[in-house]
């Protein structure tokens, strides 16, 4: 029962992140590139959600589209949508033993390839979706995954816990 009320916590925590960062943070954090946009750290709470659990990270990446909905066209929204299936992928790597920076690396090219296809029925080319879009979605998933390394090693020399442990 504690675990589960530290789950669901953690989840309604990271998902107000999600939802709260292109709201609060966009407007200064965000990088643009025509027809590519980034906001800087929007990532974390998809990853920081992959270290605790994969239904934990389907609730954030749904969050992170809320938020972006809330703020952005619906082509960054529906590019934010993805951030569901990237986090269970890299949920499910960890649940198998894979290090976390491991799953940042292995993660980044399905992060870029569901960002890119998802922008063509928005009217954007193939070779805008792959080339900006994809190779912008790799660097921008690498900043926030460094982002994020920096920050769970804060978290656990803090609280002295391991967080892929903390949860199981």
């Amino acid at each position: 029962m504690k675990n589960n009320v530290k789950k669901l916590t953690v989840t309604s925590l990271l998902t107000a992140l999600a939802i709260i960062i292109p709201i609060v943070f966009g407007p200064f954090l965000k990088i643009q590139i025509p027809p590519f946009s980034a906001t800087l750290a929007s990532h974390v709470p998809m990853f920081l959600a992959m270290l605790i659990a994969p239904e934990v990270a389907v609730v954030v990446g749904i969050g992170s589209a809320l938020g972006f909905l809330i703020t952005s066209p619906a082509v960054i929204a529906a590019r934010a949508f993805t951030h569901t299936f990237v986090g269970l992928a890299g949920a499910l790597l960890i649940r198998r033993g894979m290090s976390f920076k491991k799953v940042i690396v292995f993660t980044a090219p399905i992060h870029a390839i569901l960002e890119a296809l998802i922008v063509i029925p928005f009217g954007f080319t193939a070779a805008n979706a792959l080339y900006i879009v994809g190779i912008g979605t790799v660097a921008h998933h690498f900043v926030d995954g460094v982002i994020t390394v920096i920050l769970v090693g804060a978290i656990e020399r803090a609280l002295r816990i391991k967080l892929t442990k903390a949860f199981s």
